[in-house]
């Protein structure tokens, strides 16, 4: 095999593979004893295959490669012992609860942490950047459960819909970002008021802080975030706030910023002549009122060649702004982007499918179908940032949805011993040891 920068040993494959099949043997089963044909453990891995390959037909080519050869590289590269078929596999993901998925972000954070990795993603000292956002995963006009979100418009066509409120932990200086365990935006049952990202992010940041108790954090947001009620649950869960302000929400405080006579600045130039200025003044009041929040306000602005503002942008935060912080601030702040472009957008629009219907259920599927693509997407963002084996494949194919449509198309045809050996077939592909593997 070609020999290739190998990530540390407990971030290859194997090690988080191994993982996951370890907590998944270990989730009880919902089913009777009579019904149980098929394991937890296989059939959550062999959903977390077609997600990690994003091929929901995956199970099916494997089940063709299982009856010719007896064996299939569902075995091979995921441990699965036996594969279920479609329906079983979505009646039984159906009843299992979407939080004992939860300890397999832990488990990969702290991983990342023990290897030194999230080092490099501390914005302060020991201090990480998780921004949260919201985002639709399902959508529907006739498909809907009890926990479904609706819409009616003007002309009475109800839309049924299922969010998330999505955190994860960046860097403005880094391509790849690390998802933590989001939050649903569902009803409740018996809840005669429907659930809204403004309440599912105040959850969210007490399940961050209960999951990770001595880490520090700034939490990122947009607009939406930046309220009162919102920050004072921030702060009392022990955490620093970097949250967008935008004029219109907040007119009373960018009167008092209008008062001021100057602001604190620094500025910059970087390439093709652009100037960059961050201004700042600390100590403002959020909002009209004695209970009002003190804030500290930060904008970037952005001018071109012609001295042209091409951009601006500002935030609130707790965090004092000085000379020495006042860029990296601003630049934590304009990384917000990365969850809707890095985080989302792959998830919908890469590869991914999260917008597929692979099944609504009844209960959790839904949920459930979006936790493992977000795994299978979180396995891919570790081996991005550590394997040189998986980098290199990214070289040899180009475009990431290349690549993948290359990795399917070996998993079809040949019968592999493991994930390292596919990803050498695809970088090797016209020297490799063909008596190394069978063909189909």
């Amino acid at each position: 095999m070609t020999s290739l920068r190998k990530p540390k040993k407990n971030l290859s494959f194997d090690a988080l593979r191994k993982a996951l099949s370890d907590h998944f043997d270990n989730l009880a089963d919902p089913r009777t004893a009579d019904n149980s044909q098929y394991t937890v453990h296989d059939t959550l891995m062999s959903a977390f295959a077609c997600m990690y390959f994003q091929d929901p037909s995956l199970l099916a080519f494997q089940a063709r490669l299982e009856k010719k050869h007896q064996r299939s590289n569902m075995q091979s590269i995921f441990r699965v012992r036996k594969t279920p078929k479609d329906s079983q596999l979505r009646d039984l993901i159906d009843r299992i609860s979407a939080a004992t998925l939860a300890p397999c972000f832990k488990d990969i954070h702290e991983r990342l942490r023990r290897s030194k990795y999230f080092e490099d993603y501390a914005v302060f000292p020991e201090t990480l950047m998780c921004v949260i956002d919201g985002t639709t995963y399902h959508s529907s006009k006739l498909v809907n459960c009890k926990h479904c979100l609706h819409k009616t418009s003007k002309s009475g066509e109800t839309t049924y819909s299922h969010g998330i409120l999505q955190g994860a932990i960046m860097h403005p200086d880094k391509k790849q970002l690390f998802p933590v365990m989001p939050v649903a935006i569902s009803n409740e049952d018996g809840s005669k008021k429907q659930d809204c990202e403004t309440n599912a992010a105040k959850r969210f940041i007490q399940q961050l802080r209960k999951d990770y108790p001595r880490q520090k954090f700034i939490l990122g947001g947009d607009g939406l975030m930046s309220h009162q009620p919102m920050i004072e649950t921030v702060m009392d869960n022990n955490m620093h706030y970097l949250f967008v302000a935008k004029p219109g929400d907040h007119k009373y405080l960018y009167e008092w910023i209008e008062t001021f006579d100057t602001l604190a600045e620094t500025s910059f130039y970087s390439d093709k002549d652009r100037r960059h200025v961050i201004c700042w003044q600390n100590d403002v009041p959020l909002k009209d009122g004695d209970d009002a929040v003190r804030v500290n306000f930060v904008e970037y602005q952005q001018f071109n060649e012609d001295a042209k503002m091409t951009f601006r942008h500002a935030w609130v935060t707790d965090i004092p702004l000085t000379q020495d912080n006042a860029v990296v601030v601003a630049r934590a702040g304009r990384c917000r982007w990365k969850i809707e472009n890095e985080c989302f957008n792959s998830l919908k629009n890469q590869g991914y499918e999260l917008t597929h219907n692979y099944g609504h259920g009844k209960a959790n599927l839904s949920l459930n179908m979006y936790l493992l693509t977000l795994l299978a997407f979180t396995f891919h963002q570790v081996f991005e940032l550590t394997d040189g084996m998986y980098q290199a494949c990214r070289l040899a194919s180009g475009a990431k949805t290349r690549m993948w449509e290359d990795l399917r198309a070996l998993m079809r045809r040949f019968l592999v011993e493991d994930w390292q050996q596919l990803m050498d077939m695809l970088i090797n592909e016209n020297d490799y040891e063909t008596t190394a593997i069978k063909r189909v």
